[in-house]
């Protein structure tokens, strides 16, 4: 949303764009028009009164607060607002959907009545009469589809600039950030915009394979944020942003966990959202700072060369975590582009096909499945926001119209407000016959709404086969299953009874009064392999139900740093979905989630089917109804909880509801809840799409906390942040004595090499100087208490034999250490870089420093001529051959300028092996750790000749023996190494 927008709501309230707000302080309605506030609080109250809201009309104010204390949720509100611009004849912006109070909607009806007066407002349908620009434009070109896709990339990036070379000015993405017409975004700008992301990462210090959160609205920041995470070489991991204030104490800790465990080193998120993004920080230790776009806006642009392998991590997407704890699922840009091509072929995508979308792209449907399947494909993508559809679901449909959109999708709800909220005179004109296909998947799908849609759609030329339910899930990077291209839903009637009690889909006709109507949700993708399994992990034959489980090309390796997740995931091979169902001609038919599966005397009872009839009673709200089993101790089986929202507060008015919802859940299935608990709104606990969280809210009713009404925005602030500094405090007390070590380590340094330093100036004889810097390190060594110990010191060849030393590079420190444990003057091989400055050249030149450009093939014969020399003068020269180090374990490719130095001059090599290093100071942090160093030297290998051979078959050698010692544990110090340490 622009600023301008969002400037309509008082500045004098502190509130975060699209739901990131902090808190609400209520607002009066000033000196605006008091007969408009009037006629708002009267349509306000008149609502109250039809919803069954408890309120007594002189208590509803201007200060009420619309969920605290009227219980309105997005529909109600969305309801509200419709009923507000009939009555005030005016156009509320989006922001009403997201207004705290009532003198907040008096706000927007004072800009919503000035906007009238100025002019009507123009949104996709006036676009489409004043320009053609916002038509989608069919890409076409000779040879058909296939000779305009990049079918040879091998990750995301190289699908963005196959794009790029080819067509940089052509338009990606229509994106409304606005409601009158959309902001066309080209290939070149988005890969402009990722470029400066990636430099400003990377600026930021972003090391290859690090994670970067984005919880960013959709928007052109968060397309250009994901592609400039993974042009940094990093890897983005979306979240969603606190969608209410009153949600924010749980939005955090559920966030501090999947920032935690993705070991997030960035966030990304919009200005007004710092305040929240900062209090992350200090519950995720890992989280190196909060930036915003502005932390790029001065970035310039930069080629940085990010290929990732196909089987890099492109993405970590957390479940939503309906049935538990949020997991990150690792997807690589192998696994995405073959779920995206699967998907291609099984909806038959075309040239001239335009995506339509209102999906929030922290969702895998809405990033993968919808944008990133554009992409792929090379077809207009039109993107809109999650709320502009919330607060008018006509636009999703007056876009596809306007835009000739072919291909959409939306959960099931998304189809059922359309049919509540779009009235029939926002249809005429509406066309909707260019939409080929409908998906609807990433909730439970319902037959009536496909019924009902179809129907009430028809009259605008939404073909008969437009709608599709699909199945997917984020462990097999979103689709799994869809029905053929031009096939529209198939429904199974079956006998429910039967079903409940044998798990038999027996199936009687649509009409028998006891038929359980179950949706199919097609088949298998391209690929891809479905098979059902009974308790015992046996294969069960078609048309009985048991646990789905899945194989296929984009089938996840696993949960990221969850071992035990995914143990539990991975079966032989097989992917369990969580899932139950029954296959039927090939036809997936899903009946419900395992861990939602109730067993009641000896039949299985599914909660979906219940919430969805208890929530169609009056005074309930509708999708706000949970069932769940519970112990029951004293029967020793499990007891069935009913759980449903209402805003009823009248006591005999609660009592004939709790009886009707009784009723209807019995006729259902076929017994009695044992209980039965009218909750206030928002007590159910839902995912960020919508699902509801039935584990979560059986742990809230166990703990009887569930009808309690959350703590005011700013308690939750004041708690978080007390148990933030909390978190703080003990972290930084568990490190304050490696602090207070490393402190000690730079005191000394600082206090020791300034004397050596001008001693390397002064002495005029080398060995002298070598003595003086072997004596300073020892010293340091002894009062920072870092013992080193030493292992075939015998093995050095003696004075007078010029020999080339390799070792392995793990830390900065190596250098010292190799100091320490070989008595004699080594010209070790350095990078040009170090030459730059005169404080370090000086001395490195004084000690016998060599400075190379690129030593590992000597390709400078000015080079090899000093290597020459110096062996020749009967000095030793010390390579790293591995050229530089990471943090991480394990040897990088060595470098063969040491190797072919020592076959060219004939000397021996000698392979030297250190380790603890690392451990005592590693690489990025400069903070030295208390510990150990251990330097293993190996018997000299002599080449056989001066031939490349001989210098390949030295350096297999020096690998061999450096290898298994350079990662081997320090701990462990055998009495003779303990005997040399004392020698070192």
């Amino acid at each position: 949303m622009t600023r301008q927008r969002r400037s309509t709501i008082d500045a004098s309230r502190s509130r975060v764009e699209q739901g990131l707000g902090l808190g609400n302080q209520g607002q009066s309605g000033g000196e605006g028009d008091s007969d408009l506030a009037a006629r708002l609080l009267e349509i306000l109250r008149d609502f109250a009164r039809d919803s069954g809201i408890d309120q007594p009309p002189a208590a509803i104010g201007l200060d009420s607060r619309l969920e605290a204390d009227l219980g309105l949720d997005s529909l109600g509100r969305s309801e509200l607002i419709a009923r507000l611009e009939r009555g005030l004849g005016c156009r509320l912006s989006d922001e009403a959907l997201l207004a705290a109070t009532a003198g907040d909607l008096l706000t927007l009806a004072r800009a919503g009545s000035a906007a009238t007066e100025a002019g009507p407002e123009a949104g996709p349908e006036a676009a489409e009469a004043t320009s053609g620009e916002v038509q989608a434009t069919p890409t076409t070109s000779v040879g058909g589809l296939a000779a305009r896709l990049p079918t040879g990339a091998d990750s995301l990036l190289d699908m963005l600039d196959w794009h790029l070379e080819r067509h940089p000015s052509q338009v990606h993405i229509q994106l409304y950030e606005t409601e009158d017409r959309p902001r066309p975004i080209t290939y070149a700008e988005l890969a402009d915009g990722a470029a400066r992301v990636a430099t400003g990462l990377r600026e930021a210090g972003l090391r290859e394979r690090q994670t970067v959160a984005l919880m960013l609205p959709t928007g052109a920041d968060y397309f250009q944020g994901f592609f400039g995470v993974l042009r940094a070489g990093g890897i983005p991991v979306p979240i969603y942003p606190p969608a209410r204030p009153e949600q924010l104490e749980e939005h955090l800790r559920r966030h501090a966990g999947i920032l935690s465990n993705a070991g997030a080193r960035f966030l990304i998120t919009v200005p007004e959202a710092l305040t929240v993004a900062r209090l992350l920080r200090a519950w995720v230790p890992s989280l190196t700072a909060v930036l915003t776009s502005k932390s790029f806006a001065d970035a310039t642009p930069t080629a940085l060369a990010a290929h990732p392998r196909p089987d890099a991590i492109a993405l970590l997407q957390y479940t939503s975590g309906s049935t538990g704890e949020p997991k990150g699922v690792v997807l690589s840009h192998a696994d995405l582009l073959a779920n995206i091509r699967a998907m291609g072929a099984a909806v038959a995508v075309r040239p001239d096909d335009c995506f339509v979308s209102w999906l929030p792209l922290y969702h895998d449907m809405g990033l993968i499945g919808a944008w990133l399947g554009s992409l792929c494909f090379g077809v207009p993508f039109v993107s809109m926001s999650p709320l502009s559809f919330l607060a008018r679901p006509v636009r999703w449909l007056r876009a596809i119209h306007t835009h000739r959109g072919t291909l959409s999708a939306a959960p099931n709800f998304a189809y059922e407000l359309c049919l509540k909220r779009v009235q029939d005179g926002d249809l005429e004109g509406l066309d909707l016959s260019c939409w080929r296909r409908a998906l609807n998947g990433a909730e439970p799908v319902s037959a009536d709404t496909l019924r009902r849609f179809a129907k009430r759609f028809e009259r605008c030329g939404l073909p008969a086969n437009a709608l599709a339910p699909v199945y997917g899930l984020a462990e097999a990077a979103v689709g799994l299953s869809f029905p053929p291209p031009t096939r529209g839903p198939v429904i199974d009637c079956i006998d429910r009874e039967r079903f409940a009690v044998s798990g038999e889909a027996l199936r009687v006709p649509c009409t028998d009064q006891h038929a359980m109507s179950v949706v199919g949700c097609g088949r298998p993708l391209p690929g891809y392999h479905l098979r059902i399994l009974d308790q015992d992990g046996q294969p069960l034959p078609e048309r009985r139900e048991g646990r789905l489980y899945f194989q296929g090309p984009s089938a996840t390796r696993g949960y990221y740093r969850n071992p035990q997740a995914t143990a539990g995931l991975i079966r032989d091979g097989w992917h369990d979905t969580g899932d139950r169902g029954y296959l039927a001609d090939a036809e997936l038919y899903l009946t419900g989630r395992i861990k939602d599966l109730i067993i009641r005397g000896g039949r299985n009872l599914y909660p979906y089917e219940v919430e969805q009839a208890v929530g169609e009673l009056s005074g309930v709200r509708k999708g706000c109804v949970v069932a769940f089993a519970a112990a029951d101790q004293a029967r020793g089986s499990e007891r069935l909880v009913l759980i449903a929202e209402t805003r009823e507060r009248d006591p005999a008015r609660r009592t004939k509801l709790a009886q009707r919802v009784r009723e209807r859940a019995t006729d259902v299935l076929g017994s009695p809840p044992d209980e039965i608990l009218l909750a206030p709104p928002r007590s159910i606990l839902k995912t960020s799409s919508g699902k509801l969280r039935r584990g979560a809210t059986r742990e809230r009713w166990a703990a009887g906390r569930l009808t309690n009404a959350p703590p005011a925005p700013l308690w939750q602030l004041l708690r978080l942040g007390a148990a933030g500094l909390r978190a703080a405090l003990l972290r930084s007390a568990r490190r304050l004595p490696g602090q207070l070590y490393a402190g000690y380590a730079w005191l000394l340094f600082g206090l020791i090499a300034p004397w050596v330093w001008l001693s390397i100036l002064t002495v005029p004889r080398l060995h002298w100087r070598w003595r003086l810097v072997r004596a300073g390190i020892g010293l340091l060594r002894r009062l920072a208490f870092v013992p080193l110990f030493v292992q075939g010191r015998e093995r050095i060849p003696p004075p007078g034999q010029p020999f080339v030393i390799a070792s392995n590079h793990q830390s900065y420190l190596d250098v010292m250490a190799l100091v320490a444990a070989i008595d004699r003057p080594i010209d070790f091989i350095a990078k040009q870089g170090l030459s730059t400055n005169p404080l370090v050249r000086w001395p490195l030149e004084r000690l016998g420093t060599l400075f190379v450009d690129r030593f590992d093939l000597l390709r400078g014969p000015e080079d090899a001529q000093r290597f020459a020399a110096a062996l020749a003068r009967g000095e030793t020269l010390g390579f790293f051959p591995e050229g530089t180090f990471l943090e991480r374990p394990g040897l990088l490719p060595f470098r063969m300028g040491a190797f072919l130095a020592a076959a060219g001059a004939g000397v021996p090599l000698l392979p030297v092996a250190v380790r603890g290093t690392r451990e005592l100071m590693r690489g990025s942090r400069f903070s030295p750790r208390p510990g150990h160093a251990v330097v293993e030297i190996g018997q000299p290998i002599w080449p056989s000749d001066e031939s490349w051979r001989s210098a390949v078959q030295l350096r297999d050698q020096a690998r061999a023996f450096i290898a298994p010692r350079c990662e081997q544990t320090a701990a462990k110090i055998t009495p003779n190494q303990r005997d040399s340490a004392e020698q070192a």
